[in-house]
C-alpha cells in the first residue's frame, strides 16, 4: 500500500484530505518535514489558503520539491496546491514553484469567490475513470490557471482549468475531498496511478 505524504504548510483542510486519501486506499501521512518529503513514495499539495502565503511556507523546500516532481514521483496538488505548481500567481504576486506553464490569474466573474458545485469537461485521462464529462465538483476559489493545455476545464465567468497534468504530477483546482462520489473515484484512481508509478 502507497503511502501520501500530505505536506503541511500551513493551510486548512489536511484532516478531510487525509482521511479521504485512506478511504481511496493509501496510508496518509501529513508532515512538514523536509526529509519527509525528500523520501515520499507519493506527494499531495493540500488545498485552501493564498498563493503567496503558501509560497513563503515552502520556500525553503522549493528546490527539493520540484526536483522530487522532475524526478517521477505521483504527486497531486489540490485547489491553491494545484495553483503553487505553475509559474505564477496574481495573487499576492506570487511567484510559483514552476512546474507547470503558465501564469494563475484572478477570475472573472462578478461575484467572487466561486463557491459550490460546477460541470467540468474532460476528456478521459486515467484519473478521471469512471467519471462522466460534465460531472459536477466542488469549487472554492477566487483564482484558477488558463483552460490552455488543461487536463479539465470548468466555467466561471469565462473557463479555466480544472485540472491539469504534467507526467505524473496532477493538479485539481477543486476540492475531491468534497466532492462526493466523484471525488472518491478521482481520489482512488489517483492512488492507482500512483501505486502503478511506485
Amino acid at each position: 500500500m502507497i503511502e501520501a505524504t500530505i505536506f503541511d504548510y500551513g493551510v486548512g483542510n489536511l484532516h478531510s484530505l487525509a482521511k479521504a486519501l485512506e478511504r481511496a486506499g493509501c496510508r496518509a501521512k501529513v508532515t512538514s518535514d523536509r526529509r519527509d518529503l525528500e523520501s515520499a513514495s507519493a506527494v499531495v499539495l493540500p488545498g485552501v489558503g493564498a498563493a503567496h502565503r503558501v509560497m513563503a511556507q515552502l520556500g525553503p523546500v522549493v528546490d527539493a520539491l520540484r526536483h522530487k516532481l522532475e524526478s517521477g514521483v505521483p504527486a497531486l496538488g489540490v485547489c491553491v496546491g494545484m495553483q503553487v505548481l505553475f509559474e505564477s500567481s496574481e495573487e499576492g504576486s506570487a511567484r510559483g514553484v514552476g512546474f507547470f506553464p503558465g501564469a494563475v490569474r484572478k477570475l472573472r466573474a462578478p461575484t467572487l469567490p466561486h463557491i459550490g458545485w460546477s460541470p467540468v469537461a474532460h476528456s478521459g485521462d486515467p484519473l478521471f475513470a469512471g467519471i462522466p464529462p460534465g460531472e459536477r465538483f466542488y469549487f472554492v476559489h477566487s483564482f484558477a490557471a488558463g483552460p490552455e493545455g488543461a487536463l479539465a476545464t470548468a466555467d466561471y465567468g469565462g473557463p479555466f482549468a480544472a485540472a491539469s497534468r504534467r507526467g505524473n504530477v496532477f493538479g485539481v483546482q477543486f476540492h475531491p475531498e468534497k466532492s462526493s462520489e466523484a471525488g472518491r473515484i478521482l481520489l482512488r484512481n489517483f492512488v492507482a496511478l500512483a501505486e502503478s508509478r511506485t
